[in-house]
């Protein structure tokens, strides 16, 4: 697989991919989710192509602290053959480049094979509790359909 820096005509194949995953929620529109990553380290966002053809994303965050893992995705057809990992390998790259001294990410708890598949790569759970708090409502509403825009 290749992998490379998200480019903005990968918008519609990486929100499908996103949404063929699972991980396009109400609260979270993924268009805004984009413009807010390339907004901040751009080069952290990353897709993974296969015979031209993206399979795979991953958006990488750090703000000095803490890394952070978001949007990991393989198409579904491809999975179970080692991509997830290579996404994560590079990942883990960038931000051993940036001194990054711990890895953080969320999995919602009803999603046991993707909490597996972390530990298989040397993943852990934390004994915490994550809090959170919307700033800014995307709005969005969820019909049980593939979104458009």
């Amino acid at each position: 697989m290749k992998i490379r820096a998200y480019q903005p005509a990968d918008e519609a194949v990486v929100i499908g991919l996103w949404e063929a995953c699972g991980l396009v929620r109400p609260t979270n529109d993924p268009w805004k989710d984009i413009q807010r990553k390339l907004a901040v380290n751009p080069e952290l966002f990353l897709v993974g192509e296969e015979n031209g053809k993206i399979i795979g994303s991953v958006m990488v965050g750090y703000e000095g602290h803490r890394g952070w893992i978001n949007y990991l995705a393989v198409d579904p057809s491809w999975q179970r053959r080692g991509y997830g990992r290579q996404l994560m390998a590079e990942a883990e790259k960038l931000l051993r480049a940036r001194r990054c001294p711990k890895i953080n990410l969320q999995v919602r708890n009803t999603n046991q094979a993707v909490i597996e598949f972390y530990q298989r790569i040397g993943y852990a759970i934390d004994e915490v509790t994550s809090l959170g708090r919307r700033l800014e409502q995307d709005g969005r509403k969820s019909s049980g359909t593939k979104v458009t825009r």
